[in-house]
């Protein structure tokens, strides 16, 4: 069985916390996307208490490019998506949630549209979205806050399923709560996003850790610390340097 190259084209990196149920099968489903492409998939555990490192573990025997960074104790999702931008060696990196939310098999579309476009990251947004009305409603809000006061236009910031080129990772400024700035921090060193419509579907398993706080309250005042970087950012362009 051969292991994951050292040097995949691809590096997936999944946070997860309590997910155990849904990564035998999303694990499948990568590899089926993926098929004749080099990649790994790097699941960060964040510190779930459902056992999940070992699930984890076992699927390791049956799926040779997964890596798995575990958490002491739970950091949150921006910690999660930090340690594993640290820990993927691909060129490309590809984000997605563990709870088969996002559908692997739209990763081909962000990467062609990566590739024709030439743009430092590709932002999915999702049609059709198999949530509650509830929820739907939340994620509206939180979005329409975030670009409002970022100055933005993204269509569904919310939304885990992107692709970035990893050099842009390295330097980006990563607090708790801004992973869901990422194209905004990606813009603000210069770099260019582009959308392309993705799937969503219904949860299968586990629940959601996420609710009002999380979506809306949260993403004001973290939109502020963002709108404060943005301000603040330094902007020069070298004419010579000798």
């Amino acid at each position: 069985m051969n292991r994951a190259p050292t040097r995949p084209e691809l590096s997936l990196v999944i946070p997860a916390y309590n997910e155990r149920e849904n990564f035998a099968p999303l694990l499948t489903e990568i590899a089926g996307a993926l098929h004749g492409r080099s990649y790994e998939v790097v699941v960060v555990d964040d510190g779930s208490t459902d056992g999940s490192i070992d699930v984890l573990k076992r699927l390791q025997q049956d799926h040779p490019t997964l890596r798995v960074v575990a958490f002491e104790s739970n950091a949150g999702q921006t910690a999660a998506f930090a340690a594993g931008f640290r820990a993927a060696r691909g060129a490309v990196v590809i984000t997605l949630d563990a709870d088969l939310q996002n559908d692997p098999a739209d990763i081909p579309r962000l990467l062609e549209e990566m590739e024709r476009s030439g743009s430092t990251a590709v932002a999915g947004y999702r049609v059709a979205r198999r949530d509650t009305v509830w929820k739907r409603v939340q994620s509206v809000i939180a979005n329409g806050v975030r670009n409002r006061l970022n100055g933005e236009a993204i269509r569904d910031t919310g939304c885990s399923l992107k692709a970035f080129r990893a050099d842009a990772l390295g330097t980006l400024p990563l607090f708790a709560g801004m992973h869901r700035f990422l194209p905004t921090l990606i813009k603000m060193q210069g770099g260019t996003v582009t959308e392309v419509p993705v799937s969503h579907r219904p949860r299968r398993a586990g629940v959601t850790k996420y609710g009002m706080w999380n979506r809306v309250l949260r993403t004001f005042v973290d939109a502020l610390a963002v709108r404060w970087m943005q301000r603040r950012a330094l902007r020069y362009r070298v004419r010579e340097e000798r």
